[in-house]
């Protein structure tokens, strides 16, 4: 049976984590819900309601695995550049303690993400490849408000669920093993998609607002 968590707003805001190891990679995930949550996603605002977003939901074990592998071909050149969290030290053990662990969270995803049981790849009508920041912000704005809103109605039916761009590195193969126009659409993130292995998540860590928030200049 499908859940539904008992959570109130503020609890669905704060909990709604990246899930990678608690993702239950042997549990089957019935489409109805993830038609549930994408009928949630696509009441998002979107740029002069132009709804130009599509979904390519993967289920097909041949095509994950796949698409898994280009995920991990992404990750593999990600991980070898001063960029990746595992590759940086502060000095502060709770600090690198904290990016060790997160480290070794997108490592077991990176071999693990073509045996979830739901890949989404959401996209978007144009291609914003090369173009000035105004225009990229107005493009995706008009998609990532929804993808964000597939992710908080997942977490409140027990599905997990965490924000991935590495397979973006090989779009073009992703489009064609999709099937996807690659002119004229552009494939926003990829997010595994499957039961938690428990509800239980809390807030995650924050820096104190006071250091980041200005009010009327930086």
């Amino acid at each position: 049976m499908p859940i539904e968590l008992d959570l109130s707003t503020d609890e669905l805001l704060s909990t709604t984590r990246a899930v990678r190891k608690r993702l239950d990679l042997e549990r089957e995930v019935p489409l109805g819900v993830v038609r549930e949550c994408l009928e949630l996603a696509v009441q998002a605002p979107t740029g002069s309601n132009r709804q130009g977003w599509h979904w390519v939901v993967v289920t097909d074990p041949e095509k994950r695995r796949a698409l898994g592998e280009l995920y991990r071909r992404g990750f593999e050149a990600y991980r070898s550049t001063p960029d990746y969290l595992g590759n940086q030290t502060t000095g502060d053990a709770e600090t690198d303690a904290l990016r060790k662990r997160v480290s070794s969270s997108a490592e077991y995803l990176a071999e693990r993400m073509g045996d979830v049981p739901v890949l989404l790849v959401p996209c978007l009508e144009g291609r914003a490849d090369n173009v000035p920041g105004v225009r990229s912000a107005s493009h995706w704005g008009s998609l990532f408000p929804a993808v964000w809103s597939f992710c908080l109605a997942a977490r409140s039916r027990g599905l997990g669920t965490t924000w991935t761009t590495l397979h973006l590195m090989y779009e073009r193969e992703a489009a064609d093993l999709l099937g996807i126009p690659y002119d004229k659409y552009s494939q926003g993130a990829l997010l595994p998609v499957a039961y938690t292995k428990g509800t239980d998540f809390k807030p995650g860590p924050r820096q104190a607002l006071d250091p980041i928030v200005h009010v009327d200049s930086w």
